[in-house]
């Protein structure tokens, strides 16, 4: 092994100690007794009974995991429409102006974002009547105009990159360009589609900025909650719940890994069976 090489791994090394130690002290203290962060007092599964009998710690966990769930669906279905209109329809009047307010919330900053959003809350309570007080509705609307850009962006990506031919051989066959849509189009950007709602899943979940400015007195989301019990001093409660949470996202990466491994090594089995080259 010659110097560069002792270089790399050292420095590959540092970079992961410097990404995963503190999870690693996170995981490690939410089974200390202890309620000081900085005193292991012994091992002691105590904070995890006591994370499910904190209401107002549960009840953050199933609204930030509620609005995550449906911000990313409707932030998919969103954003598939609008990468199809920039990606597919031809140039047309304001195809610019639309493009720039797609992608707007990717630069715009999260406080300028979030009090905008919520002088509008304001204007259409007062003149419309909706929505009548701000809460979980309000954050869902934030939300899914956040994450809307960034799932157009992944998709009309991938949509620029697919071979039209296969479209338009079935349109010559006589398919409909909806049935085409939904045959051929859609399975080939699914990839993309998947990405950008985990993408919008994770935006969500994480949001503190955003859904302090649009959210009510009975609404509080758990990036909320972590951050106004941090100036208290963090619960061990805190680190038990990260824990569940840093299991949960490895099972599913796994579980993505190898869902992904097993359709290509199929892909793969299936161009040798026809002598095909795998790309």
């Amino acid at each position: 092994m010659n110097q560069r090489s002792i270089w790399r791994t050292l420095w590959l090394i540092v970079g992961l100690l410097f990404l995963y130690l503190p999870l690693v002290y996170v995981i490690l203290y939410s089974f200390n007794s202890s309620r000081l962060m900085t005193v292991w007092a012994g091992f002691s599964f105590k904070w995890y009974g006591a994370l499910l009998h904190d209401d107002v710690l549960m009840g953050a966990v199933w609204m930030s995991l509620r609005v995550a769930l449906m911000a990313a669906t409707l932030a998919a279905i969103f954003g598939i429409m609008a990468a199809f209109v920039l990606a597919r329809i031809g140039r047309f009047r304001g195809e610019n102006g639309f493009a720039l307010m797609i992608t707007a919330p990717l630069v715009m900053p999260d406080v300028i974002m979030g009090l905008s959003l919520l002088l509008m809350f304001v204007f259409m309570g007062q003149w419309l009547g909706f929505p009548a007080q701000r809460g979980m509705l309000t954050i869902l609307i934030a939300h899914v105009t956040l994450c809307t850009a960034y799932v157009t962006v992944i998709v009309s990506a991938r949509l620029r990159e697919l071979d039209r031919s296969v479209e338009e051989a079935a349109l010559d066959l006589g398919a409909t360009p909806l049935k085409v849509f939904f045959t051929i189009t859609l399975p080939m950007m699914m990839p993309a589609v998947v990405s950008g709602w985990l993408l919008a899943f994770t935006l969500s979940l994480d949001d503190v900025v955003i859904a302090s400015f649009v959210s009510g007195p009975s609404s509080t989301t758990l990036p909320m909650v972590i951050f106004s019990s941090v100036r208290l001093g963090i619960s061990p409660k805190i680190n038990a719940l990260a824990t569940l949470f840093i299991l949960v996202v490895a099972v599913t990466a796994f579980m993505a890994w190898w869902l992904i491994s097993r359709s290509e090594k199929r892909r793969s089995q299936a161009l040798r069976q026809h002598g095909l080259k795998v790309i």
